[in-house]
């Protein structure tokens, strides 16, 4: 059956009853409730604690504010409640505002109505048509998200200034029978702040210049940052008191959570053979978590998801150029391959003033060795590779170049003892192709340069750890340049 065109077809189809915008997403909640859908697909880590939470706002009809740091899927929650929409719904075709057929609010639709009748044309509005959303900066105004009087309008169309037809609604206004979604509230200025007090108290919107008051039918979400949102002069305590509903969002609680939302948004999907060995994402993964708990870097400003999905997305690209300049497939990340993502890393977080003093990429550098650390600890902490330490010790050296193939490397690696005899526990079979094993291989050594078993220098690469030296070697060593000293005077 096809849908009606005309207001005469959408009587005799659907009767006159219309819910509001916050009674239609809670009946649509609650029936992905009761048939146990996911509510927000795509959005991982959130399922115990934010979630839950929205569903709260929503059953509860609420506005409500999201509030987090950058990088936690604010602007994703915002888009994804138009899937607690209905598929579609009529409106009065050509309205500004999707005026309701059988309840229109603005003059230019009751009029058509009333001269067209029946033959009033009806369009039909998806959920994305239902959808406005603004960015707060301080440039915006009182007619960019309420209206004003159209000037311009009133000459072309003839029409007196006091006349509704010169109505210039709004973003608010337009996503009347929709969601209103204003990203960074604090970011808006004061007095604009005010003039969103009644669409969340009363419900309507008053247009400069107009004894007018439109009941503007809108469920309203914001986002902000927590430090800007709780500080003085940065939001208007009444508004805050307007909005029912304040949900903080949260970075990954787990790093399988955070591997998991990185796997999901990362562009690791390469034309070549890629095979992607879990503890290198786990390293990219826990650079994040490492740099959210530094002292070096302002948790104010927060580290944003980015950061582990940029890293990999470059990482797996310069692992890709090497392989193709080798000929070798497949193509495999290497823990040398997440040091060449330093461009994705430094800018993606603020620094403390010890941090501008270490610098931005020996800070990266310094994450990525702690969670190199971390990751080792986890797979291969329990393994005896003291051969592999005895080796350097004893003056062996090994040096890994970036562009180096797997099949140099792998010779490289069998003139250390041990080194790959336990690698099957990195997910490296004998079996396996060259680039799998060298790449488990290079990580055994980073791990071991990690947790301080041994060293490394620019020029040499691995080399033995450097041990403290004792006061009594100390003494020896000047007791042994005095006498050299006497014996060239001498």
């Amino acid at each position: 059956m096809s849908r009606p065109r005309t207001l005469g077809e959408l009587r005799t189809a659907v009767s006159g009853d219309r819910v509001s915008v916050k009674e239609e997403m809670r009946r649509n909640l609650l029936r992905k409730l009761e048939g146990k859908e996911p509510l927000f697909p795509g959005v991982l880590g959130y399922e115990d604690s934010v979630i839950p939470q929205i569903a709260n706002a929503v059953l509860s009809k609420h506005n409500m504010i999201l509030l987090g740091l950058r990088g936690q899927a604010k602007s994703r929650l915002m888009r994804s409640l138009t899937g607690l929409l209905d598929p579609e719904i009529p409106a009065v075709a050509g309205c500004e505002i999707g005026d309701d057929p059988f309840r229109p609010l603005c003059r230019s639709c009751r009029d058509r109505i009333a001269k067209d009748g029946d033959a009033t044309a009806i369009v039909w509005l998806k959920p994305d048509d239902r959808y406005v959303e603004k960015l707060a900066t301080p440039d915006v105004t009182i007619a960019d998200i309420i209206g004003d009087v159209d000037p311009i309008r009133a000459a072309r169309g003839g029409f007196d200034l006091a006349s509704e037809l010169t109505m210039h609604y709004g973003l608010l206004p337009r996503a009347h029978r929709g969601i209103f979604a204003l990203n960074e509230l604090p970011d808006l200025a004061g007095r604009i702040q005010v003039g969103l007090f009644n669409i969340l108290q009363e419900g309507d919107v008053q247009i400069k210049g107009y004894p007018v008051r439109l009941p503007v039918d809108v469920c309203m979400v914001f986002t902000a940052n927590p430090e800007d949102y709780t500080a003085r002069g940065k939001i208007i305590t009444p508004l805050k008191d307007r909005i029912g509903s304040e949900i903080r969002t949260h970075y990954p609680t787990t790093l399988e959570h955070g591997v998991a939302i990185t796997a999901q948004e990362a562009w690791t999907e390469r034309e070549a053979d890629l095979v992607l060995p879990r503890y290198v994402r786990e390293v990219v993964e826990g650079i994040a978590f490492a740099a959210r708990r530094n002292k070096k870097i302002d948790r104010h400003s927060g580290v944003s998801q980015r950061l582990p999905i940029s890293a990999l997305e470059n990482a797996v690209s310069n692992a890709e150029r090497r392989a193709l300049r080798a000929g070798e497939l497949p193509i495999v990340p290497r823990i040398s391959d997440i040091y060449a993502a330093l461009p994705s890393l430094t800018g993606k977080f603020e620094l403390e003033y010890e941090g501008e003093l270490m610098g931005a990429e020996n800070l990266a550098r310094e994450l990525i060795r702690e969670a190199a650390g971390e990751v080792f600890s986890v797979h291969m902490g329990a393994v005896e590779l003291g051969q592999v330490v005895s080796f350097f010790e004893g003056g062996g050296t090994l040096r890994i170049r970036e562009d180096s193939s797997s099949s140099e490397i792998l010779g490289q690696l069998e003139q250390i003892p041990e080194v790959l005899a336990h690698v099957q526990l990195l997910g490296a079979k004998p079996e396996d192709p060259a680039p799998l094993r060298a790449a488990a291989g290079e990580f055994v050594l980073e791990g071991l340069w990690a947790q301080r078993k041994i060293g490394r220098s620019d020029d040499r690469g691995f080399v033995a750890v450097e041990r403290p030296r004792s006061d009594v070697e100390l003494d020896l060593e000047r007791l042994e340049r005095l006498r050299k000293l006497k014996k060239q005077v001498n």
